[in-house]
């Protein structure tokens, strides 16, 4: 079994930066597809990024290119979701996933969730 913890979300200005981390425990995640959805309030859960195991594979949404950036540190067991030029349609509460298969964009596809960090943006 693998429990995720998810910190760093809260509230922040249109335009600033976050940094999201997972922190996994139970076992070690480096063999994993790990990612990142949200869900928007009032909406259903949707894929913001995944990152093979070793790191060298990313891929976005098309709302996350050229703003998020997900990586990990296999070492600390962790995942990190890099936010930049945040918008108040970013708002949502950010769900880090684990073992991931198939196209890694599918909720269905993931074994492992985290509870969700709350990510606010608003002047």
């Amino acid at each position: 079994q693998v429990q995720l913890v998810e910190s760093g979300g809260g509230l922040v200005q249109p335009g600033g930066s976050l940094r999201l981390s997972c922190a996994a425990s139970g076992r070690t995640i480096r063999d994993y597809v790990m990612a990142w959805f949200r869900q928007p309030p009032g909406k259903e859960r949707e894929f913001v990024a995944y990152i093979s195991w070793n790191g060298l594979s990313t891929s976005y949404a098309d709302s996350a290119k050229g703003r998020f950036t997900i990586s990990r540190d296999n070492a600390k067991n962790t995942v990190y979701l890099h936010m930049n030029s945040l918008k108040a349609e970013d708002t949502a509460v950010y769900y880090c996933a684990a073992q991931g298969r198939g196209t890694y964009r599918a909720l269905y596809e993931y074994n492992y969730w985290g509870q969700g960090t709350q990510v606010t943006v608003s002047s």
